[in-house]
């Protein structure tokens, strides 16, 4: 009755009627607000990232989440469960790897690499991750083959580089370490402060004997003529014990940086080799 009065009416009344059906119309077809996607600068949330795509997709992404989140067990049925769709995923079986070698399952972990390898003969980052197995095993030779096999698939990762100069270095070959490192630091100046996350090329950090380790870092940057770092992992050679750290100041390889106040205030403060044990190895 309504609406035959409006219809009936002035012209006014009319236009008010369709205005009105306009805005119940709308308001009953119109869609809810979403999220802002990550195109508008926010991350789209893990749990639906985690329910797109194939569900071989979806159980890596999973996966994924479980590693960033260190429940490694979790990670480990993820990735297992992506490989049953394709039991040769050259990729999963990489990350497989490194979530079993989380685990301390060597071993587990070492089959899933050399499976990687297998099927894909060019990824490298399986053979540099097999590398910091060998290397986590005190197999340093075998950790400097793999190192090198990688760097053959690719040759412009300053992380593996790195991990050779660990492995050089553990195998006492310490020329060979610090050319290592060197093309490490060519690559990326900041590879041995730069802190991250596990991702699908592993890297290492411990060394046995980082009182000479550090030394040899400051000898390094030493001849590079960088005094700041100089000091910085000379303090560092000297706060772990090595005792013949003062031995800088008659060493030709830091003549351009021994007159340096920051090189002098270190090598002027005398030695505390106190809780030695205690002290973590500041890269």
């Amino acid at each position: 009755m309504i609406f035959r009065r409006y219809l009936k009416g002035s012209v006014v009344r009319r236009l008010r009627l369709f205005v009105l059906l306009f805005i119940l119309l709308f308001t009953q077809s119109a869609p809810a607000q979403q999220a802002p996607s990550s195109e508008e600068g926010n991350a789209v949330p893990a749990d639906q990232a985690a329910r797109t795509g194939t569900p071989r997709e979806m159980a890596v992404t999973r996966g994924d989440i479980q590693m960033a989140r260190k429940d490694y067990a979790q990670a480990t049925a993820e990735y297992q469960m992506a490989l049953q769709s394709n039991a040769k995923d050259a990729p999963v079986l990489n990350k497989l790897g490194i979530a079993y070698q989380q685990l301390g399952d060597l071993a587990k972990a070492e089959r899933s690499y050399r499976k990687a390898l297998s099927v894909d003969k060019k990824l490298s980052s399986a053979a540099n991750n097999w590398g910091t197995l060998e290397y986590q095993r005190s197999r340093y030779g075998k950790a400097v083959k793999h190192y090198r096999q990688a760097l053959a698939m690719d040759p412009n990762q300053s992380v593996v580089y790195s991990n050779l100069g660990y492995a050089y270095y553990g195998n006492k070959q310490y020329p060979e370490a610090i050319a290592a490192f060197g093309k490490a630091l060519a690559l990326d100046p900041s590879i041995l402060t730069r802190k991250g996350g596990l991702g699908s090329v592993l890297q290492s950090r411990t060394v046995p004997d980082p009182a000479l380790f550090n030394f040899l870092l400051a000898k390094f940057y030493a001849k590079a003529g960088d005094a700041e770092r100089t000091a910085h992992y000379l303090k560092l050679s000297r706060d772990y014990g090595y005792k013949e750290f003062r031995s800088a100041e008659k060493d030709p390889e830091f003549a351009s940086v021994i007159k340096d106040p920051r090189v002098q205030e270190v090598l002027k403060v005398p030695p505390s080799y106190e809780d030695q044990p205690s002290k973590p190895l500041a890269n």
